[in-house]
């Protein structure tokens, strides 16, 4: 088989640089790019007609419900999603049902992705506070990474064992991602917000429940863990200002322990409560206007080192409840994701190479993915064309999440994905999506 694409007429946006140019595509990896490539004997030419030829991007954290919460999404329908979205590649959270806290369990979920992702796929190996023995068998390379709970979760994937957290950061064999937030402070904050409005809990006390000083805590602690057994740790879907004041601003290249900002952190804030109430409910909570500038400022320097989505769909109904306390935490972002991100660019905020680097470079380079992440000759051509002079309305009838809905229903984004190819092969293609099959399990250099 050869299988060809030529891309002629784009923007390519790569390693720090913007420059005009061609690139051709053969059996899925990126064959050569220069100024300009004949079509000579090209099956396939894509005219980018200027538009920018990005990296696709590679969101570190989503949950795609399957198995166990088939009902709400699943790999299927979020990752047609995510090809919409411009986002070449995933890797997937441990909370379903049954949890993905076994070798078994994590195999047959490659599996499931095998048989129904339209984009690349890894996943997660969840800790809890009796799997260490787990951790420890677990090869290097089988999984992007151990993911710790290190505030509330479903089922038991709450580690809060001090002696199993000191084991996993000092054995695991894989990258460790965290989510930081220190339950004791959360529960005290609930009973104080029980005790003055009873059941009626306004969404709007979300961001003072899950509060900055339970993330801060919760995040000096990891941190210590981290170098304490000189473990590599990525810090998820950061939400403060104050915990901007633990990371390192610069290159990530060296560094021990990142940052992760997602995306509607970058977007919203405690102002929009009213508008949206528990639509933008979500674990941690989406904070002050002052914390979203601060996370901004730190996405800038380099304290923040990755975008990331934490993309978590529920059903209209369950996000309509009036009741605080039962509507469950977590948005549907990866179709509008790379989106919202470039509103950033419009608004003269971050630069265009910035954006690919923390959306795709430092993502690969972080979790050691193997040959995708870049625009290089040799590479996989995990690729996206964005238009940012044609604009995205956003509405319920685009929405290819199984859940139905978008929290930026009603908006509209200055910038479209007109192209998303997976492996060399596009899986969206003006304005639909193209079951192509051609996606991977992503491959890993060990971390440790």
């Amino acid at each position: 088989m050869n299988e060809t694409t030529l891309i002629k007429n784009a923007h390519l946006v790569n390693e720090g640089q913007v420059y005009p140019g061609d690139l051709m595509i053969r059996n899925g990896r990126i064959e050569k790019i220069d100024d300009s490539i004949t079509a000579d004997g090209v099956r396939t030419v894509i005219d980018a007609q200027g538009a920018w030829l990005l990296p696709g991007m590679i969101d570190d954290q989503v949950h795609f419900r399957e198995p166990g919460l088939t009902y709400k999404a699943g790999i299927w329908s979020e990752s047609r999603a995510a090809a919409a979205g411009g986002i070449t590649s995933f890797m997937e959270m441990p909370n379903t049902r049954p949890a993905t806290v076994t070798l078994q369990a994590l195999e047959d979920k490659y599996a499931i992705a095998e048989e129904k992702s339209l984009v690349n796929y890894s996943f997660y190996l969840g800790a809890t506070n009796d799997n260490l023995d787990v951790i420890q068998s677990l090869k290097p390379g089988a999984a992007a990474g151990i993911k710790i709970f290190m505030g509330a979760s479903t089922g038991n994937m709450l580690v809060d064992n001090q002696e199993t957290l000191a084991g996993i950061f000092r054995d695991a064999p894989a990258l460790i991602a965290t989510h930081c937030e220190s339950s004791p402070m959360i529960q005290e904050n609930l009973d104080a917000a029980l005790q003055r409005y009873g059941r009626e809990i306004p969404v709007t006390e979300h961001p003072n429940i899950r509060s900055a000083e339970a993330c801060y805590q919760s995040t000096q602690l990891a941190m210590s863990l981290a170098r304490e057994h000189e473990a590599p740790l990525h810090v998820l879907h950061l939400s403060t200002a104050s915990e901007m004041d633990l990371f390192v601003p610069g290159p990530m290249k060296g560094k021990l322990i990142t940052g992760e900002i997602c995306v509607h952190f970058l977007h919203f804030s405690a102002e929009d409560y009213p508008r949206l109430g528990n639509r933008i409910k979500c674990n941690p909570a989406i904070k002050t206007p002052a914390d979203r500038h601060g996370l901004i400022e730190a996405l800038k320097d380099g304290r923040l080192d990755i975008i990331a989505t934490d993309h978590a769909p529920h059903t209209r109904e369950e996000k309509s409840s009036k009741d605080y306390l039962e509507a469950p935490a977590g948005l549907p972002l990866v179709q509008d994701a790379l989106l919202s991100v470039l509103e950033l660019y419009h608004d003269g905020v971050i630069e265009m190479d910035d954006i690919v680097l923390r959306t795709a470079h430092n993502v690969a380079d972080r979790f050691g993915v193997v040959e995708r992440g870049y625009l290089r000759e040799g590479y996989w051509a995990d690729l996206v064309l964005v238009d940012t002079g044609k604009p995205t309305a956003v509405t319920p009838e685009r929405v290819l999440s199984k859940c139905g809905w978008s929290p930026f229903e009603g908006e509209t984004f200055r910038s479209s994905i007109v192209t998303t190819l997976v492996n060399g092969q596009p899986v969206w293609q003006d304005g639909q999506i193209v079951e192509s099959g051609k996606a991977a399990r992503l491959q890993f250099n060990p971390q440790r």
